[in-house]
């Protein structure tokens, strides 16, 4: 029997990457705040990834640092926040009590339950001293606005307090609270990260207190972010889905019938879904290339990814734990990665055949283009991977 889904393409998958993305150059965003949205949320796990995804995004990349330091730091129209998989990521404010509810809630549940047992086995702390710890933690930081960890525990001594972590495995070692502390109350939405310490390259960061966030329904939260999600990533499959959350299948499942989620046939042979508005094919961009940072949000939107990343080059292009390092694009394909060299400049090795001389020229021009507004920042990704040690050597 004919499947009755919807046939969409890899070629039609590419094409929505260069547009929905931002990516192709009559596509780029005027705003930080739009490629945020237009992205449902950016990687935040290492600091640089937020500036150099936005960058490469828009269509006048002189100022992106600036521009997003006063989203996240001034106007608050940007939040870094812990969300999908206990990754801490970027997002519209008007979003972010979606995130919240649909997923770093029981994220968060999760860390304090695990956080006390802890406590309780290294140390006579129990979750009475914590909470007490917690509510002079946070008139410390209403006092000050801002501050960091060993600022605070100038007001709250109990901050240096010493508990074991993973007692008797191999990972068992000393730590104070304090990190733990900041990170919980973050989790929780009662404290939010302000500016990092140093440069925007910084993972040092201060907190300030977080604003109030709307407690939504969470399956509504759930179909929210679902929507949002397969606006900028759709067509997706329902393991993609479950990826990128870190839901549970029944949720996933879920969301998808409260969006009336349509199915279609991917090339591959397995069901994605879109919106139901969203069927119709999109206008092909005009060829585009681009240099993307390690975790940007595009190559780590979804978990089956053969139809922009050959398997051939993931061992070169990941880590050990599966975290992607930078890429070049040609046309909605991962073609190869970059990196940077001592002096500052972009280095490119391409792992496919020759792209022919249109991709070369287009490459080099993205390699310059992001050149003129990062040098002379040198950025070494947290999680480095093989190709771009290689290639920053």
């Amino acid at each position: 029997m004919a499947s009755s889904r919807l046939p969409l393409t890899d070629e039609e998958r590419r094409r929505r990457i260069g547009v929905r993305h931002h990516l192709a150059p009559a596509a780029r965003a005027g705003t930080v705040e739009q490629v945020a949205a237009s992205l449902t949320a950016l990687h935040g796990t290492d600091p640089a990834t937020v500036h150099l995804a936005a960058g490469a995004r828009l269509a006048d990349p002189a100022g992106p640092v600036a521009a997003m330091e006063r989203a996240l730091y001034e106007d608050r129209t940007l939040i870094r926040m812990h969300g999908m998989r206990h990754t801490v990521f970027v997002v519209p404010a008007a979003l972010a009590p979606v995130v919240q509810s649909s997923t770093t809630h029981a994220v968060a549940a999760r860390e304090r339950a695990l956080f006390v047992k802890q406590l309780k086995a290294g140390s006579a702390l129990d979750e009475a001293w914590l909470a007490d710890v917690e509510k002079s933690t946070l008139d410390a930081l209403a006092r000050r606005g801002e501050a960091t960890a060993a600022e605070l525990a100038q007001d709250e001594p109990r901050l240096r307090e010493r508990f074991t972590y993973a007692p008797g495995t191999g990972y068992e070692q000393r730590q104070t609270v304090s990190t733990r502390v900041l990170r919980l109350l973050g989790t929780e939405a009662r404290v939010v990260r302000g500016r990092p310490l140093g440069s925007w390259t910084s993972s040092q960061f201060r907190w300030a207190i977080a604003p109030d966030l709307p407690d939504l329904p969470p399956a509504e939260a759930r179909a929210t972010l679902t929507r949002a999600w397969l606006a900028s990533h759709g067509p997706a499959t329902e393991a993609d889905l479950k990826w990128w959350t870190g839901w549970k299948v029944t949720d996933v499942r879920q969301a998808l019938r409260d969006v009336d989620a349509v199915p279609v046939a991917l090339d591959d042979g397995t069901t994605g879904h879109v919106l139901p508005d969203d069927t119709a094919p999109t206008d092909p961009p005009a060829p585009w290339a681009a240099l993307l940072p390690a975790l940007d949000p595009t190559p780590m939107g979804w978990r089956d990814r053969d139809w922009y990343l050959p398997p051939a080059h993931r061992a070169l292009l990941f880590d050990r734990s599966g975290n992607i390092g930078p890429t070049v694009w040609w046309n909605g394909r991962v073609i190869g990665g970059w990196a940077q060299r001592p002096g500052g400049e972009p280095v490119w090795r391409l792992l496919d055949p020759d792209p022919g001389r249109e991709a070369l020229t287009a490459i080099e021009t993205e390699a310059a283009r992001l050149h003129t507004w990062l040098a002379p920042t040198r950025v070494t990704p947290r999680f480095r991977t093989p190709l771009e040690r290689e290639l920053s050597a």
